[in-house]
């Protein structure tokens, strides 16, 4: 089972502070991400809500174009990409771990490209998600 969106219900814009509490130990982590995102030229935040129903995400964009989502959940987060053909191809030839290589097989394939999701619990988790953020940013 999925952990769900901490913020599931909440129709406003959660605080820096309400975030902070969701994530707990992995806010740390949360940082060390968006830090990283942003030497990568990836600064563009926008914080979304489709409904109440599934809580809030946070886009991290470079311009106009969507890189990588985060979705913070209780303890943890959930890092979320939409990875085209070319994407797709250089993270299957790419060094991902055999885990991330097993979720992209098992990922969903939509209109906008194949949709990728794993779960952040600690910094050891940010390997692969830096690498399909590269990856994203070149294809």
């Amino acid at each position: 089972m999925e952990t769900p969106n901490a913020f599931i219900g909440k129709t406003t814009l959660p605080t820096f502070e309400e975030v902070s509490a969701a994530l707990g130990s992995t806010a740390g982590v949360w940082k060390q991400l968006l830090d990283w995102l942003a030497e990568q030229g990836v600064a563009d935040l926008e914080w979304k809500s489709v409904s109440a129903k599934y809580g809030w995400g946070l886009r991290m964009k470079l311009k106009k174009r969507t890189i990588v989502y985060l979705l913070p959940c209780d303890g943890c987060f959930r890092v979320s990409f939409a990875l085209g053909d070319r994407a797709v191809a250089a993270a299957r030839q790419s060094d991902l771990s055999k885990g991330a290589l097993k979720l992209l097989d098992e990922a969903p394939r939509y209109v906008e490209g194949t949709w990728m999701r794993l779960m952040v619990h600690a910094s050891e988790d940010l390997a692969d998600v830096r690498q399909l953020a590269l990856i994203k940013l070149a294809n």
